[in-house]
């Protein structure tokens, strides 16, 4: 609902609605506003990282640059899922600039996936100080998000958007190496 209405349109009765529930255990389950802002945040964050870390139990693992490519770009494919992830992410992102709550939050959830990229990176670039896998994973992932945002927005062909990220994953990796 977030992703189609924006985080200023969430009604909870709609919501209750939507979930086929009642607003009473609406605000039992999530206490108020904030806690499903709270929620939906944590529930994008792991789906998302389903969907970028999921694989057939049988595939071989990939090599290290091939994974870090793979997983960076699921998040940029058109599928309703990511759609809605992406839509979602970036209400929460906007809506965080006035709630210092949901702020700390989308910051902590910000922390740990550039982090986690990072890690991909130092599978990449072993030799890599962490602080240059960090700056590295701060701009992939600054950059996916405005990419994600152009291209949802339809400022911007997906496919497009997908040469950009490998292109700037060539770049930082390239970089890291130097």
């Amino acid at each position: 609902m977030i992703a189609r209405r924006g985080v200023r349109g969430l009604r909870v009765e709609e919501l209750a609605a939507e979930a086929g529930v009642s607003t009473a255990l609406i605000y039992y389950h999530f206490k108020d506003r904030t806690g499903i802002l709270k929620q939906t945040l944590e529930f994008i964050s792991d789906r998302a990282e389903r969907y970028t870390t999921e694989r057939a139990a049988d595939a071989p693992p990939l090599p290290a640059r091939e994974e870090l490519e793979r997983t960076l770009l699921l998040e940029l494919q058109d599928t309703a899922e990511v759609r809605e992830n992406s839509t979602a992410w970036g209400e929460l992102r906007a809506s965080a600039v006035f709630d210092e709550t949901l702020r700390e939050d989308l910051a902590r959830a910000t922390r740990i996936w550039v982090q986690e990229v990072a890690d991909l990176l130092g599978t990449v670039r072993p030799m890599s100080p962490a602080v240059a896998l960090a700056g590295a994973a701060e701009r992939l992932t600054a950059l996916l998000e405005g990419l994600s945002t152009r291209w949802l927005s339809g400022s911007l062909p997906l496919a497009h958007a997908r040469t950009l990220m490998t292109d700037a994953i060539d770049a930082e990796v390239a970089r890291l190496g130097s």
